[in-house]
């Protein structure tokens, strides 16, 4: 019994040296997304998913609830979405049943009736239009909200304000322009300049993303530019992007007064990275310049640059004072609303894959930093510090909530 006992081990230890199979971890199975994308009100045209990316979810294994003419204004059919593999619905409720709303404006009073506690929202954060009842009611019921325009990548840059930039900084010199035509009772002036007519003076406030994709395109039309910013790197990031010379200054109040004095367009293009923009163009600096002049003002979603600014509708875009047209729609890129809804896209069907993969929003929480900057109230606990001192409410600091995910 010794002797056979010993070969045994003998066996086994010739055995031990040999190579062996690999063992791998067996991977988590992903999480299933419920996603509902309702229909935008009257001021919005976008949609959060096009019918391609709607497709990708639904291949791999996700269910997308999408309210009847969700994509309409966007010019995407109900049948494009439901060949993707999308649910039709035609009553709002059915929508808000999913686990993750998915949508472009801030959900109305009537939508956060329709939610659902301990529900998933992600969806713009516009400071102008945040009442504090809202904000009051979504903790109520627990919500986890995230505002897509807070959310960044591994470099730290908001990919979605980058693209909607991209887009308003365009679309931005082409309203000034349709707002200098006698179409619209404006000074009659061409954007831009003709051989022996001196060009439009542009005025751009903000050397950011906005302020370049602007600048670009009023050069591009001709017009002389002048732009201004407080941060020298960032007008020094603009001149060497743009590769040609052009007028920069730092936000000095005369030097600004004298350009504003001459301005025929001057686009509001300065973003706060926390908070209200701040305001650097007073009441009476805009009483000083001419008449039928107009204002492009980019920053409205974030509170203006100007004084003089009040945020205007889509249905009506503009007003005077001071003879001056001002423009002060919050979502310029909804005027865009197929290219803004592709653009949107893009960056929303990759962000919810990561969620599935990850095993929900709780894990891709702890180990996405950037992901998680997006988010202002977890499980009914505002996180946002500007929120909560703006408008009297407790919150805490998102990572004292970790722990919890």
């Amino acid at each position: 019994m010794i002797l056979e006992g010993d070969a045994l081990r003998a066996l086994a230890k010739e055995a031990s040296l040999l190579p062996q199979e690999e063992m791998l971890e067996k991977s988590k199975k992903n999480k299933q997304l419920y996603i509902g994308i309702p229909k935008e009100d009257d001021s919005d045209n976008r949609v959060a998913l096009v019918p391609d990316d709607v497709a990708v979810l639904t291949a791999n294994g996700h269910r997308v609830l999408i309210e009847t003419n969700a994509g309409k204004n966007a010019n995407f059919t109900d049948n494009e979405y439901s060949e993707a593999g999308g649910e039709i619905v035609f009553d709002k409720k059915e929508v808000f049943k999913a686990d993750l709303i998915l949508k472009i404006s801030p959900p109305s009073k009537e939508e956060i009736d329709l939610m659902q506690n301990k529900q998933t929202l992600i969806s713009a954060l516009q400071l102008t239009v945040q009442p504090k009842d809202t904000l009051k009611r979504m903790m109520d019921k627990k919500i986890t909200a995230i505002a897509w325009d807070y959310i960044q990548d591994e470099q730290g840059i908001y990919p979605i304000i980058r693209s909607m930039s991209e887009i308003a900084g365009n679309t931005s010199v082409l309203i000034a322009s349709e707002c200098l035509s006698n179409i619209n009772k404006g000074k009659g002036l061409m954007f831009g300049g003709i051989s022996g007519v001196a060009p439009t003076e542009v005025v751009i406030l903000g050397a950011g993303t906005v302020g370049e994709y602007a600048t670009r395109a009023a050069l591009g039309l001709g017009a002389s530019v002048k732009v201004f910013d407080d941060s020298v790197s960032k007008l020094r990031r603009l001149q060497n992007d743009l590769g040609i010379r052009v007028y920069t200054s730092i936000v000095q109040p005369k030097v600004l007064l004298k350009a504003l004095k001459r301005a025929d367009v001057v686009i509001g293009a300065i973003r706060a990275p926390h908070g209200r923009t701040p305001c650097v163009v007073s009441e009476s600096m805009v009483e000083q310049m001419k008449e039928g002049s107009v204002i492009v003002d980019v920053s409205i979603d974030q509170g203006g640059c100007f004084e003089t600014s009040k945020v205007t509708t889509h249905q009506k875009p503009t007003y005077v004072k001071h003879g001056v047209i001002h423009y002060c729609v919050p979502n310029i890129a909804s005027r865009v609303s197929r290219t803004a809804s592709f653009a949107l896209s893009n960056i929303f069907t990759p962000i919810l894959l990561q969620i599935a993969n990850a095993g929900g929003l709780g894990k891709i929480l702890r180990t996405n930093a950037g992901f998680q900057h997006g988010v202002y109230i977890y499980n009914g606990t505002l996180t946002s510090s500007y929120l909560g001192e703006t408008f009297g409410l407790p919150y805490k600091d998102m990572n004292l909530l970790r722990a919890a995910f």
